[in-house]
């Protein structure tokens, strides 16, 4: 599989930078594009692995979700500069989504197939599971119950307002997991036997390798941006579904692919942390960072979803809560998790 994602990086760069200034065809050009993106974010993944190895699960799935959410974040800072704010927040969406319900299911799901029962961190799962109903119901409810009776500049400060404490109580949970609270709470029973792992690549060539690989997604994301509304046009797919499907899923590609990865190993602490952690990292860091930045564009953008995206979000915060907060998961439940993630495609694909 190496090979192959190697073979479509030194394929699909060239043909992203030579497509674009020789103005291809957006439809060859978006298919380029996300191919290119998927196939680096491969190596931003394997990048943070190898970093991750002597790190230990924590900050390793926190690596593994900040470079992951770092290709999403470029494209969403292209996306809020072409003043598309309704596919930036689709595509938050889709990342809470996607995250929770299509990389958790099928880390469950493929874990599960080759071992009857996994376990992980209860009291990770309990702390994210606060952390997650805070982060999205909380924190994205409000907005949206609140401005139905303000202006546009009231909306934006109490966005504001919002974000800065997302950001803060976000630092702060990392101080307390990573710092103050540091190997306090672990698992009660022994659980899978850890063997030593030889990462990769050294240190110095996975900084080089995640650096480089972060510049080119930047270049070929902000060319993506632009194929969106031919896109759109061609297949008659909405924004909306765009944002929620399609970005989000390019945008996630790394952490997709080591989650799974993690799981098929039965070294679940880290998938559920890539999981988990990363849509903490999208709801509390991410969407209120964008907040921020985005004031110093034309268009701001403030905190406020749709109900369909808040509704899908929150059935799937519950949903995941309830399956993972024992600490326990088998191949039936990703399933589950799977046939949700359907569900809510299939209706924001009709809306």
């Amino acid at each position: 599989m190496g090979k192959i994602f190697t073979l479509l990086v030194l394929v699909g760069v060239p043909l992203s930078v030579i497509g674009s200034l020789m103005h291809w065809p957006s439809i060859m050009l978006f298919v380029i594009y996300c191919i290119t993106i998927i196939a680096l974010a491969s190596f931003m993944g394997r990048a943070t692995e190898s970093l991750a190895i002597v790190a230990g699960p924590r900050i390793g799935g926190l690596l593994n979700a900040t470079f992951g959410n770092a290709v999403e974040l470029i494209i969403s800072i292209f996306a809020l500069q072409a003043g598309l704010i309704e596919l930036v927040l689709a595509s938050l969406t889709g990342s809470v989504l996607g995250n929770l319900l299509l990389v958790g299911g099928l880390s469950f799901f493929v874990g599960g197939l080759k071992f009857k029962r996994q376990t992980f961190n209860v009291f990770d799962a309990r702390h994210n599971s606060g952390l997650l109903i805070f982060g999205v119901v909380v924190a994205f409810v409000i907005p949206e119950v609140f401005t139905t009776s303000m202006d546009a500049d009231k909306t934006m400060n109490l966005s504001v307002g919002i974000s800065v404490i997302l950001i803060l109580l976000y630092l702060a949970a990392l101080f307390f997991k990573l710092v103050t609270h540091r190997g306090v709470y672990q698992p009660l029973e022994g659980g899978a036997v850890h063997h030593e792992e030889e990462p990769e690549w050294g240190r110095g060539k996975a900084l080089i390798i995640l650096l480089l690989a972060t510049i080119a997604v930047a270049y070929v994301s902000e060319n993506l941006v632009h194929t969106f509304e031919a896109v759109a046009e061609s297949f008659g797919w909405s924004e909306l579904f765009i944002g929620v499907i399609i970005v989000a899923i390019v945008g996630n590609a790394a952490e997709h692919a080591s989650a799974i990865i993690m799981a098929y190993k039965n070294k679940m602490d880290i998938a559920v942390e890539i999981a988990v952690g990363s849509t903490l990292q999208i709801a509390m860091f991410v969407a209120p960072l964008l907040v921020l930045i985005s004031l110093f564009f034309p268009v701001s953008m403030p905190l406020v979803f749709t109900w369909p995206e808040l509704a899908a979000m929150i059935t799937a915060v519950f949903l995941t809560v309830s399956i993972s907060n024992d600490g326990d998961t088998n191949w039936f439940e990703g399933l589950t998790l799977l046939a949700a993630y359907v569900i809510m495609g299939i209706g924001f694909y009709l809306l």
